[in-house]
Parts: C-alpha cells; structure tokens; sequence
C-alpha cells in the first residue's frame, strides 16, 4: 500500500476565486480533513478522544501549490507518513485528481500527541503507535515526496 486514500471530495462554488480556481485557504481545509481521516485510521477518532483525553496538534505545515484546480474537480488526498517518535508524527498529503497520479499540492505537516489536560506532549498509546507501524511499514518502498523539508527564503544577495 504505497499510497493511502484518506479524503476524496469535489470542489464546490464557494471554495473557487475570482480566477475560477481554489481558493489558497480551501487547499487546506481540504488537507485538514485528510488529516482528520488519517487520525480515524489510527484509532484516534472523537471517542479515543473522549476516553484518552489526547488528541494531535498541528506544530508546523507548509503547502505546495503547484498546479490549478478549478470548479467541479474531484480531487483525492494520498497521504504518506514521513516519519514518527513517540510523541510526533511527520505526515506528507498530496492532492490529485481522482485517479490521477499528477500532484496538484502538496502539504507536509508536524503534528504533536498532546494531553488535552495539560495541555502537554503525551506518548502516542500501544495501538495507536502499532497502526502507525503498520501504515509506515506498508510504504517503505515509495521514496520520498518531492516537496518535503523545503524552507522558504529570498536567494542570497552576490
């Protein structure tokens, strides 16, 4: 399982600008739900919650625009676990066309554990950590994305 679907949707008229195509902040709203299916997928949904009082905080993000999507697309989030510890995980979505391999954006993201009490850092539980084991197990053999570990900055002045 190289890629995992978490979210497919269609883009509806009042995510779209002037310029007919998805607004910048829907790019991320979109990821966000993928994020929110992928923290289902480890058993962290609304009732471990409830019960564990932990859920994830999003620590840092940085999205990649690289090609349009307009009015009526469907579009799909594959996501890729970069990494993990004990308490973080390092997650990578890309947006397609639904069936299409093309990358229209790219998100990378640091999420952080946390006990909602504190609120502080907290380990990921045994089975949360053993689905995420499993999710990175069944991608070892997909590189990387392109788009990870980038930094934004001006070209050094000669």
């Amino acid at each position: 399982m190289p890629t995992l679907t978490t979210y497919q949707t269609t883009i509806i008229p009042d995510w779209v600008d002037y310029n007919g195509h998805l607004r910048d902040a829907f790019y991320l709203l979109i990821f966000s739900y993928a994020t929110d299916a992928l923290m289902d997928r480890l058993g962290m949904d609304s009732s471990h919650r409830e019960a564990s009082g932990n859920s994830l905080f999003t620590l840092e993000l940085h999205l990649n625009y690289l090609h349009e999507v307009k009015l009526d697309a469907e579009v799909e989030v594959h996501t890729r676990i970069i990494g993990h510890d004990s308490k973080r995980l390092h997650l990578y979505h890309s947006l397609h066309l639904v069936g299409d391999v093309k990358e229209l954006a790219g998100n990378e993201q640091m999420l952080l554990h946390v006990d909602l009490a504190g609120p502080r850092s907290a380990p990921f539980g045994e089975d949360t950590l053993a689905r995420l084991q499993a999710l990175v197990a069944g991608q070892t053999d997909v590189p990387p994305p392109q788009y990870i570990g980038r930094v934004i900055a001006l070209p050094a002045k000669k």
